[in-house]
């Protein structure tokens, strides 16, 4: 099979499916090329327990795309294929840890109302400070969410931004502002406030950035993540992130892109003016133009034959993260959480703050299964009951500081030698289940059926999780906004014309905002 195509886009993540949306709405001709039998990459849901509990497999929560760009271009058009989201008005997000007291739990809780949020704080003046830093971040919210949505390495996209915050009068105050953005997550709560709920509230939301508490730009992301929750809260989709993706498929098929399923992508082709080709498992698709949405590993050691002077060696430097692991749960009731006020809240993390997320984080790092690791528990039912059986319950357990290939046990039960094995798997996941059962008794007692997806598990259902890295790369400030990848491709147009290079491993990073396809989209319209 030999085509041609006005532009060919390798992957079908959400990147590549929005800007191979956007461009389809333009009227241009576009192929989408995936390796596996389904679209979305870490996008889907099904039933991985038992029939009737449907479970979203990978990622579930899309703040971050209702919030963006590629949502303003395209929300009408998805609604309109049955695109349809599940969200709260009251309590979002919530961390529970030991109380200082025997028998006792520390709970904060987030509500959508900043203010009945704030009012929750008991150490004097934690309330104004949180309000505080609400509305420092909408005095800069164009800077911010400007730098999200913009080509950082264009000088004309940097004068843009720069001038607008100057037209707004927004300048005063830049170099504190700056100050903050580059601290830790720890760091920046600890400027700010003197009680512990903030942080045991806030730092474990760093690790759906790709960070750690103790790593820098955390004091630009909290705040980011927190504002986000409060004016867009937790959208889940009805009935199953499976239905996002199939209601972008129907519009991709609805404005003509060729859809090559089960088809590898094999080389880029590149002649004297560029790209002239793809080369696939399937034949040769003749294009000028190509979107990657690959790791900088597999497009600049792999896909091109003869990279750029330099990127080969520099994407082989290129650093992952840690690797993360999901745990499916089908419950044959909800969960009872002591404190019944977490009944009700979509997310929950089970941390103490930056100093238990820390330490996990920390034992990762080294190689070592955390000894207390932080649990994700997501209630998806709370927002979309259709996701179980009437009066049972799914649970969606996401730990993001464990390693992909073990060297240790930091609490020194398990043996490791063999990896990631299915013993290995069930002893981690009864650990896991035994810090939810502090909190909530009778959860363990309750489980019908799990299904666990390990970091090795994650690196083979997508090529683009180098080990087991969900998250496209470490978000740490070297190979972040202007350094992401790395300097030598920090943009997404690359050396070779006609090649663009986008996904989590490219500016704006991780997340389901489909960032970095939309802004490759506006470019090419």
């Amino acid at each position: 099979m030999d085509a041609s195509a006005g532009i060919a886009i390798i992957g079908s993540g959400i990147n590549s499916l929005v800007a191979a949306a956007e461009l389809a709405l333009a009227g241009k001709d576009v192929c989408l090329i995936e390796r596996q039998d389904r679209l979305g990459g870490f996008i889907d849901s099904g039933e991985r327990t038992l029939p009737g509990f449907v479970h979203d497999t990978f990622s579930s929560w899309h703040p971050l795309f209702v919030s963006g760009g590629a949502y303003e271009v395209l929300g009408q058009e998805l609604h309109a294929r049955g695109l349809e989201y599940c969200n709260t008005e009251g309590a979002v997000t919530a961390s529970v840890a030991p109380g200082p007291g025997t028998g006792t739990s520390r709970v904060a809780i987030a509500h959508r109302d900043p203010a009945l949020t704030a009012s929750a704080l008991q150490s004097p003046g934690d309330e104004a400070a949180y309000l505080a830093m609400l509305a420092d971040l909408g005095t800069n919210a164009g800077t911010i969410f400007g730098a999200f949505g913009a080509e950082l390495r264009s000088f004309r996209e940097v004068l843009r931004i720069a001038f607008g915050a100057m037209r707004r009068g927004k300048l005063k105050g830049t170099e504190a502002f700056v100050r903050d953005s580059v601290m830790s997550g720890r760091n920046y709560l600890r400027s700010r406030f003197d009680g512990w709920e903030t942080d045991q509230l806030w730092a474990p939301w760093l690790l759906h950035a790709g960070l750690g508490p103790d790593q820098s730009t955390g004091g630009v992301m909290l705040p980011v993540m927190a504002l986000s929750m409060h004016s867009y809260g937790l959208p889940v989709v009805k009935g199953g992130a499976s239905n996002f993706v199939r209601a972008f498929e129907s519009l991709l098929r609805d404005k003509g892109v060729r859809i090559l399923l089960d088809t590898e992508a094999e080389e880029i082709l590149v002649d004297a003016k560029g790209v002239s080709g793809l080369k696939t498992s399937r034949g040769v698709v003749q294009t000028r133009t190509v979107l990657a949405n690959v790791s900088p590993q597999a497009l600049y050691a792999g896909l091109l034959r003869e990279p750029p002077a330099g990127a080969a060696e520099a994407a082989a430097r290129y650093q992952n993260g840690r690797g993360a692991m999901q745990i499916h749960l089908a419950l044959n009731k909800p969960v009872a959480w002591l404190d019944p006020r977490l009944d009700a809240v979509p997310l929950v993390h089970l941390s103490s703050g930056s100093d238990s997320t820390g330490i996990a984080c920390a034992q990762a790092e080294a190689g070592l299964l955390p000894a207390e690791p932080t649990v994700v528990v997501g209630q998806q039912c709370v927002l979309d009951p259709s996701r179980a059986p009437a009066g049972q319950a799914t649970l969606w357990l996401q730990l993001q500081e464990v390693p992909f290939d073990p060297a240790g046990d930091a609490a020194g039960q398990f043996n490791v030698d063999g990896g990631w094995t299915q013993v290995l798997k069930e002893q981690f996941m009864e650990r896991v289940l035994a810090r939810l059962e502090q909190f909530a008794p009778g959860t363990r007692n309750s489980v019908l059926a799990w299904d666990i997806l390990a970091p090795s598990d994650l690196a083979a259902e997508n090529p683009n999780a180098v080990k087991g890295d969900p998250y496209g790369g470490s978000a740490e400030l070297f190979q972040n906004l202007l350094w992401r990848p790395f300097p030598q491709a920090a943009n997404h147009r690359t050396p070779v014309k006609g090649l663009w290079h986008i996904g989590a491993s490219t500016h704006p990073g991780p997340g389901l905002s489909g960032g970095s396809g939309h802004l490759v989209a506006q470019k090419l319209k």
